[in-house]
């Protein structure tokens, strides 16, 4: 999951695993998760992401990194973790918000309920 095309999410089959940045639940080349709280395959997995996106002045200046919280399966694995940059190919930072976007690399992926609340 890219979080304003810029900062990767990982979703892929990582039980079992040791826990990764590039595994389910990691913040790609930036974090590993606490704990790999991946189910087994085929069993649905759960995110909720409580995102601050990075904050820019009228200058274009970043005057505050973005934040990220995310619990996997109902288990906090990244509490107020500040972005300091964006991740892999993400689109650079910029004060435009960007789009959310689902990618699978191939794999057989299904999202469903999604739900996105603006703060």
């Amino acid at each position: 999951v890219y979080i304003q095309s810029r900062y990767e999410l990982q979703v892929l089959d990582s039980f079992g695993l040791e826990g990764a940045n590039n595994e389910c639940g990691g913040i790609y080349s930036i974090s590993e998760p606490k704990v790999n709280m991946c189910f087994p395959p085929l069993s649905w997995q759960t995110y909720d992401i409580d995102f601050t996106a990075a904050r820019f002045d009228h200058l274009g200046n970043k005057t505050a990194h973005a934040v990220l919280t995310l619990r996997h399966n109902g288990v906090v694995v990244h509490d107020r973790l500040t972005l300091y940059t964006k991740t892999g190919a993400g689109k650079p930072e910029g004060p435009d918000p960007l789009p959310i976007l689902f990618q699978n690399h191939g794999d057989q992926v299904h999202y469903r309920n999604i739900w996105l609340v603006e703060r």
